[in-house]
């Protein structure tokens, strides 16, 4: 199954962050006008795109997928708000428990029917990223040569830098869960119990105090 992404990503969801309103002085703070382009993102700027998720998402993509990805990140975002409580029962750590393993259950889901139907490429910004990368490195082996030899490298090197656009060099991009961040979450609930509520060693509410004292 074949997808226009370009066309159909070109005003959704992009703009539908953007229209969300804020709340509160710093609980949701306004979307740039793409958000698919922030970069140098804080956990809580990945902390408001999960809370408005749902509503961005819903419709993006056609049934049944449209189902899978909205259950999806609604037990994402019931993970996300047990993580935080600041204070935990034997009860609320055993939902978050239960909870825990329907994420797993429901993403390696969302790998095998979603991921599968869809033929997705790098953003513009990292096939750009990867180029500078690519050039950067090719600077310094020249760098490393003398005579002739470099300057006739240089002008080939020039020839094919010029044959080569962003949009014919992207790569095809795979949903890859086998990551640390994906295999430690199963050791929030242990964590917890051992060190106590993740607020204890966490900067964010020291971060929230000082800009209300500022503001």
């Amino acid at each position: 199954m074949r997808f226009d992404w370009v066309t159909h990503l070109a005003d959704f969801p992009i703009t539908r962050y953007r229209q969300i309103p804020t709340f509160g002085s710093v609980t949701i703070r306004k979307f740039s006008a793409n958000s698919s382009d922030m970069t140098r993102m804080a956990a809580r700027n990945f902390e408001d795109l999960l809370q408005c998720s749902i509503p961005v998402f819903d419709g993006l993509l056609p049934e049944p997928h449209n189902r899978v990805v909205l259950q999806l990140l609604f037990t994402m975002s019931h993970w996300h708000g047990l993580a935080k409580l600041r204070m935990h029962s034997e009860l609320t750590l055993e939902i978050m428990d239960e909870v825990t393993s329907a994420v797993g259950r429901q993403f390696r889901a969302f790998k095998a029917t979603v991921c599968s139907s869809f033929e997705t490429h790098e953003l513009r910004q990292e096939v750009e990223a990867r180029a500078r990368r690519a050039a950067n490195h090719t600077a310094k082996q020249a760098g490393a040569q003398k005579g002739k030899g470099r300057a006739r490298n240089l002008e080939q090197q020039e020839m094919l830098g010029s044959q080569i656009s962003p949009d014919n060099v992207r790569r095809i991009k795979v949903f890859n869960f086998q990551t640390y961040k994906f295999h430690a979450l199963g050791d929030y609930v242990s964590t917890i119990r051992q060190y106590g509520t993740t607020d204890s060693y966490s900067t964010e509410l020291v971060r929230r105090m000082t800009i209300n004292l500022c503001t």
